[in-house]
């Protein structure tokens, strides 16, 4: 609870309403007063119906599905709070649209997360709070300071509680090469094994299973990733800790669920028991299946936003 000074406000993009408003309760705050909307068009509108001369001013917006709509809103609200005297603009981007081009796989390939962070910079973001990034150097890309929150403070005590004193029955997989930091993290907060699904992607969205580093058979296995998209990564990498691995139970967890395409069908026909997902991005009715469970984030985003705010360390979130 925020309990000096009134020059903090707090606003929300259309992307995530929900999770602005809990951020801000968890402050003792309400959401500031905006709009934003499209003309007949398909122009965005933005009109900021209070002073913010002065203040100290955090914008909540998951670049989520539609990408570029939600992208531009962010864009032009930084753009009106600068016009308007804010004494600092903080965009809070709980998941970072394009974060996945961070880097030319190919020749002519664009790197988009480099230019989402110029994008942001050039509209007058004076600071990103974001949580896991698909490729932690995309911070690197900013000249603004960059808190990049990390998922497994949420996700590990939860597995924890589940894992309780039965250590032996459990093994931590990655389900692929480069989430095997994320999972080591993951393996060091609860002391368990690590295994690996070693894979080769033939094309963007599809993958293949080739090997399995590590002794999975008769154990509960949790596979930890930072995003589930179309879930074909992760339904396969299940698929093969049980047909081949032997493993006796699946669970899977993952800070970001897009669950765009065929996610959603994948995931009801695999041997997954259950995936444990953080609300980065709103979750609507059809996603919601029996398999899936989601976790808030709203506590450690308020807590990062009161660090920002009072000017003091924001380290011992990490911890």
């Amino acid at each position: 609870m925020i309990s000096h000074g009134t020059k903090i406000k707090i606003f929300a993009g259309n992307s995530h309403p929900r999770l602005a408003q809990e951020i801000a309760q968890q402050l003792g705050l309400s959401v500031s007063d905006s709009v934003v909307k499209k003309f007949s068009d398909g122009e965005i509108s933005v009109s900021i119906n209070e002073t913010v001369r002065g203040c100290d001013v955090f914008v909540v917006q998951s670049t989520c599905n539609p990408v570029n709509d939600h992208l531009m809103e962010l864009l032009i609200m930084i753009d009106a709070f600068k016009r308007a005297s804010a004494g600092r603009i903080t965009a809070v981007i709980p998941y970072f649209g394009y974060a996945r081009q961070d880097r030319k796989a190919k020749a002519r390939d664009p790197i988009s997360a480099r230019l989402c962070a110029e994008l942001l910079e050039a509209a007058g973001a004076d600071r990103v709070l974001t949580m896991d990034l698909h490729a932690s150097q995309i911070q690197g890309f900013f000249n603004i300071p960059v808190d990049n929150l990390l998922g497994t403070s949420l996700l590990s005590p939860f597995f924890a509680q589940m894992v309780g004193d039965k250590l032996d029955e459990y093994v931590v997989v990655s389900p692929d090469l480069g989430s095997v930091v994320r999972a080591r993290k993951f393996t060091d907060k609860l002391e368990l094994p690590l295994a690996i699904i070693d894979k080769r992607r033939q094309q963007a969205n599809v993958s293949e299973v080739m090997n399995i580093i590590g002794d999975v058979r008769g154990k509960k296995v949790m596979l930890v990733d930072d995003m589930i998209d179309t879930a074909g990564t992760l339904c396969n990498a299940a698929k093969a800790l049980k047909e081949i691995g032997g493993a006796k139970e699946i669970y899977a967890c993952a800070t970001h669920g897009v669950l765009s395409g065929p996610a959603i069908q994948r995931i009801q026909d695999s041997p997954i028991s259950k995936i444990y997902l953080l609300d980065t991005i709103p979750m609507t009715e059809d996603k919601l299946i029996d398999k899936i469970e989601v976790l808030p984030v709203s506590k450690m985003f308020s807590e990062a936003i009161e660090c920002v705010y009072e000017e003091t360390s924001i380290s011992k979130l990490f911890r």
